[in-house]
């Protein structure tokens, strides 16, 4: 680990870009999605990655066309300011920093189960496993250490080795019976699974926000892109395959559907070494977005969407401590309302999902305006637009957390208007 230089120049390669989107999207959704899905819709929740994955290609490529061209530490709401204005900018803004933040405490849980789970501890011990991953993420961000490029290409390696290990061990076992009734919860239960695994397939925005850090952004940032969408949509087809093959779906899976699965194949052993990998996962997907977070909350104070009290350190290079902070106080009590409602993931994963899709609506709209029309881009923006729009669709009830995030941005700026005159 190395402490923040004070000058700046662009550091992250091909190969470490392409680590942090993987391990930004891949991210500890294979840790949980899987059984999550698998409840939800059955063995068609195959179906439900195989669409989310058709659709995040074109969100992925306009989000590298975009961060290759507009590198800054806004990410979206710096594209949707350019586009369509500083209350569009807030509304995107607001979403991503207060309602895609709440997937932060799911991260922090599916760590501490898997960690309890390897140790024998009882559930109990869950949430102080869980705050412990929050904080030492928390703190080693805050004090401006950041885990370098190769150590988040090694953690990205893990991950994949923990896909590829379970995948492999799990193949020989799956059941072809498991897979009837195909649609044991019809069409909205694939729905739901759709809906869960926009988390899966999350991440590309994420990666926009230090766009400024890679060399050759116009090269490196699709190529890196392109490989993330390969890596992360065959590791979850994978794992969705192995996990209704082997575990089945006619009764609801455990809060550690991997450790499940290996408990089946490598009972002595596999538990207990994925569980390891789990909790250091864990820790370099919250390292891939902490920063992101900060680097949002400081750019939304220095456009005026925030106080301007956080916008120290939005410059490149800089430590957005003050909005780090900030960030961290969300997160805590997004942590307690978790804990206090039972460590009960799906909610929580729902709200950050449908804010992540709200984002995107913005996004793609504002893309299509920025974007060259006919290019390559500009037609992945449009085709993102339509599908989108389905993803809201599928939303539903969840889209009240980001409908009531737009009421403020837009009472923002009525206040700042009224003061003006």
């Amino acid at each position: 680990m190395t402490a923040d230089a004070p000058s700046h120049s662009p550091r992250l390669g091909l190969g470490q870009a392409s680590a942090l989107y993987i391990a930004a999207v891949l991210g500890t959704g294979i840790l949980a999605l899987p059984g999550l899905a698998a409840d939800a819709a059955g063995p068609a929740s195959i179906l439900a990655v195989v669409a989310v994955l058709i659709a995040s290609i074109p969100l992925a490529g306009t989000f590298a066309a975009l961060a290759a061209r507009y590198p800054d530490a806004g990410g979206v709401a710096t594209f949707v300011r350019l586009a369509l204005g500083p209350t569009a900018a807030r509304m995107s803004g607001y979403w991503f920093f207060f309602g895609v933040s709440f997937g932060a405490p799911v991260l922090a849980t599916v760590g501490g189960e898997y960690v309890s789970a390897a140790l024998g501890a009882p559930r109990a011990a869950v949430p102080w496993v869980g705050l412990a991953f929050l904080v030492v993420a928390l703190v080693v961000n805050f004090v401006g250490l950041r885990l370098t490029g190769r150590i988040q290409l090694l953690l990205t390696g893990l991950l994949v080795v923990v896909v590829v290990g379970v995948v492999a061990v799990s193949a020989p076992v799956v059941r072809a019976e498991n897979f009837e009734p195909f649609l044991p919860n019809g069409w909205a239960g694939v729905g739901l699974a759709i809906s869960l695994f926009v988390w899966a397939f999350a991440g590309w925005e994420a990666v926009t926000h230090i766009a400024a850090e890679f060399r050759n952004p116009r090269r490196t940032i699709p190529l890196a892109t392109g490989i993330a969408v390969v890596v992360v949509g065959l590791a979850y087809l994978a794992l969705q395959v192995v996990t209704v093959g082997v575990l089945g779906t006619g009764h609801p899976h455990g809060q550690v559907p991997l450790i499940d699965l290996v408990a089946v194949t490598v009972p002595v052993v596999g538990p207990a070494i994925v569980a390891l990998i789990s909790a250091v996962v864990c820790i370099g997907v919250l390292n891939a977005y902490i920063p992101a977070f900060a680097n949002l909350g400081a750019s939304l104070g220095r456009d005026g969407h925030l106080p301007a009290w956080l916008a120290k350190g939005a410059e490149p290079g800089a430590v957005p401590r003050r909005a780090m902070a900030a960030w961290a106080v969300i997160a805590l009590v997004y942590y307690a309302a978790m804990v206090a409602t039972g460590l009960h993931l799906e909610p929580f994963i729902l709200i950050h999902t449908s804010s992540m899709v709200a984002v995107y609506a913005l996004g793609m709209v504002a893309a299509v305006r920025l974007l060259a029309r006919w290019s390559l881009g500009w037609w992945m923006a449009v085709v993102s637009v339509v599908l989108v729009a389905g993803l809201l669709v599928l939303a539903g009830v969840h889209l009240l957390v980001p409908a009531a995030l737009a009421v403020v941005a837009v009472a923002v700026t009525a206040v700042k208007r009224i003061r003006h005159t």
